[in-house]
């Protein structure tokens, strides 16, 4: 699924081409209500392109101004959202309405992430992953950011400490900001406005990095299942939380 450097790449490289122009037809739109701001979720496999697809077109936008003056998005598994609503007015859309803070917004502090943590017993990964405590981190870049500061995916959210809560969030920016570098990482759908593969798989650590070697200490990487999702780990640089003895 695209995670917030994947959509960060399409949003600026359409943002030149789109800004101005009016959306003059729009056809195969999801459940419009006449409103005047569109919204887009890509899901799993959504790309967005000048291009005209020849399979699993979802929507076709007519815009205004000098060709290409079509925007076509499709999306094989159908995962993927196109919705009309009023400007802002998000709280019809759940998905949206229950998004976290944006990870480059100054409000989110360590203090902030830090208390989020702190309300949770679950395991620190399905809760990043849940995208309430912080919109945008998906199973690659929690993977990435939890190597990055030692914390196995099982430790439960509140038995992280503050000073590891606000290391974490440090290490999730500057890997957000350096996948947007590189325009996102591709294993299999996910392409650029301009057709293109993001480049950021060729700097992962650990994910998708299973029997290979710890780029840190040389320990084996081992691949293990958290929360139904695929998890990469080092058992040596993310030491596996031990089990608390229930008091008698």
């Amino acid at each position: 699924m695209p995670e917030l450097p994947e959509v960060e790449t399409v949003r600026r490289e359409l943002e030149p081409w789109l800004t101005g122009r009016t959306i003059r037809i729009a056809r195969r739109v999801e459940a419009p209500s006449g409103g005047d701001e569109l919204v887009l979720h890509l899901g799993m496999t959504g790309i967005l392109s000048p291009d005209p697809p020849t399979q699993h077109l979802r929507v076709e936008l007519a815009l205004s101004g000098p060709a290409p003056d079509r925007l076509y998005f499709r999306d094989a598994r159908r995962f993927g959202r196109c919705l009309v609503v009023r400007a802002g007015r998000y709280a019809a859309l759940p998905t949206l309405a229950a998004l976290g803070p944006e990870p480059f917004d100054p409000a989110f502090t360590d203090e902030v992430f830090a208390a989020s943590l702190a309300r949770s017993r679950g395991p620190i990964k399905p809760l990043l992953l849940s995208q309430r405590v912080v919109a945008g981190l998906g199973n690659i870049y929690v993977d990435e950011a939890l190597f990055e500061v030692g914390v196995h995916p099982l430790r439960p959210a509140n038995r992280v400490t503050p000073s590891e809560a606000g290391r974490l969030r440090r290490a999730s920016i500057a890997i957000l900001e350096r996948a947007i570098a590189h325009r996102g990482t591709t294993f299999s759908d996910y392409r650029t406005v301009n057709g293109e593969v993001g480049a950021y798989a060729a700097r992962l650590s650990v994910y998708a990095h299973e029997g290979e070697p710890c780029p840190r200490c040389g320990t084996p990487i081992e691949k293990l299942v958290v929360g139904q999702r695929g998890t990469h780990v080092c058992p040596r640089c993310q030491p596996k939380p031990r089990t608390r003895r229930a008091r008698k």
